[in-house]
């Protein structure tokens, strides 16, 4: 499907900027014409001189996302300009870029004017580009301040400039750099009349333990494209770009208290299909909201304790040692800890509760593997068994310095070859959370069957999840994704 590339405007007549194949709109007309209000799929880059609440700016944003248009910027975008605590969090996240940026200043106070990504000085240029990325909105105008005491910068606010503000010098740069992101914009357009869809695929390049390797990663995209999609990989910098997209799918390991849960927010806020969702994310990454959870619908685990420091003399009687300890986010094995003596647990306890007021305690229940059942859409999708790491308790182990240095072998089972009491329990587990995509974590002892924990994000490796599906495994995944886009699409035509 060729997308259509429109600039909106309050008059035509006072924006000089003439692009091959970029229709130029009066502000009015896309909002009456319904000849706009048919487009299917179009990008609207709204250059109105106020996006001021209700104004024909505002306006122009909220119906191209009600049409199902892309525009930029979206009303979130808008939104989170006004913000102090999105401002903070950005200014937090940036803080490095920032000082190394603006070193060289000597004045108390800075403005940035960002058109598009750029900044007239290239010595900004990797600043401008980040705050572009986060606050998409085409021209932008960003305020810097310096703390007197501790001789630091920060972002004290950033807002967009409407294109009659920008200052005469700086017109031609403005226009150029708009020619330049309007060209990458028709690059980027999918090439192929049946990628109907727009996918974002998070990912972190420089992260040791990511959900997903690069071959799998490679055959989520040959899956994704099969079924209509077209596909971009995504990092943490590119937060604002999300209302360019159809669908979300987050291929980076997930924490609430992360840029991967902002993502996820952000996605469901613009009305993307997204994995994982923001609820799942929060459900999943607490092991004391779990613990509750599973023992609320009576769904059986390792005897557990929700530990604080009002109950921490009750843990060793109820369970015995050795016995587990895990700190409520922990993933991949970290925050995990076994003990063995009363000490130990002592010591140990007192540094997790150093960082929760809670904690979760369990049984320690030795098995030569640890069931994973990858669940999506209330289906079972996959099994493994995760083989403990040679002479040691966990899957993976880990040296003093908390790297891995040891993982256990795995294999995948078909369905049918699964104890019926493990994906039983599997499901009844998953689906307390929600119909997202899920690895939910067993161990069988005997006839009996116990949950660990029900995990978001679950890793799908190219010669481990997939080793029975192979690529079905990825187009069932994107094949749902895809029906999930649909269905949303749908709705809104409604």
């Amino acid at each position: 499907m060729k997308k259509q590339l429109l600039i909106v405007v309050d008059d035509p007549a006072n924006w000089p900027l003439d692009i091959p194949g970029v229709e130029l709109v009066p502000a009015r007309a896309y909002l009456q014409d319904s000849r706009y209000t048919a487009m299917r799929g179009a990008r609207v880059f709204n250059l109105c001189r106020s996006y001021r609440y209700q104004s024909l700016g505002y306006y122009v944003s909220l119906l191209a996302a009600a049409r199902g248009h892309k525009p930029l910027p979206s009303i979130t975008a808008l939104q989170d300009l006004k913000s102090p605590t999105i401002v903070r969090i950005a200014s937090l996240e940036l803080d490095e870029l920032i000082q190394k940026s603006l070193a060289p200043i000597k004045s108390q106070e800075f403005v940035l004017s960002i058109y598009l990504g750029r900044n007239l000085a290239r010595r900004y240029d990797r600043l401008s580009l980040h705050l572009f990325r986060l606050f998409q909105a085409p021209f932008l105008r960003a305020f810097f301040v310096r703390n007197q005491k501790t001789d630091r910068w920060a972002l004290q606010g950033i807002g967009p400039i409407a294109a009659s503000e920008i200052p005469e010098s700086h017109r031609p740069f403005a226009v150029e750099m708009a020619q330049d992101y309007f060209r990458g914009a028709r690059r980027r357009a999918p090439k192929k009349d049946n990628w109907r869809y727009d996918l974002a695929i998070l990912v972190n390049p420089g992260e040791e333990e990511s959900p997903s390797d690069e071959k799998a990663l490679k055959r989520f995209v040959k899956a994704a494209e099969t079924v209509g999609f077209a596909v971009e990989f995504i990092e943490r910098e590119d937060f604002g770009r999300l209302a360019e997209f159809d669908a979300l799918f987050i291929r980076e390991t997930t924490n609430v208290n992360h840029h991967t849960y902002r993502f996820a927010r952000r996605a469901a806020a613009e009305g993307l299909v997204v994995i994982d969702d923001p609820e799942s994310i929060l459900k999943c990454t607490n092991k004391v909201f779990l613990a509750e959870l599973l023992e609320r619908h009576h769904i059986a685990t390792p005897k557990t304790l929700i530990v604080h420091r009002g109950n921490r003399d009750q843990v060793i009687p109820a369970l015995g040692l050795p016995c587990i300890l895990k700190q409520p986010d922990s993933s991949f094995s970290q925050g995990v800890v076994k003990v063995e003596t009363k000490a130990k647990y002592k010591e140990a306890l007192a540094k997790l509760l150093d960082k929760s007021e809670l904690v979760i305690a369990q049984e320690f229940l030795p098995t030569e593997f640890d069931w994973r059942i990858g669940i999506f859409d209330r289906k079972p999708l996959y099994a493994c068994r995760y083989y403990m790491a040679k002479e040691h308790w966990q899957i993976l182990k880990r040296d003093g310095s908390g790297a891995k240095s040891d993982e256990g072998d795995a294999d995948t089972l078909d369905l049918d070859e699964v104890p019926e009491r493990v994906l039983s329990t599997a499901l009844k587990a998953a689906n307390l959370i929600g119909d997202g995509l899920y690895g939910v974590d067993l161990k069988q002892v005997g006839n009996k069957v116990v949950v660990i924990e029900v995990n978001d994000n679950p890793s799908v490796d190219y010669g481990v999840e997939d080793q029975v599906l192979k690529d079905e495994l990825y187009r069932r995944i994107m094949e749902t994704m895809m029906q999930r886009v649909e269905k949303v699409k749908e709705r809104k035509k409604a």
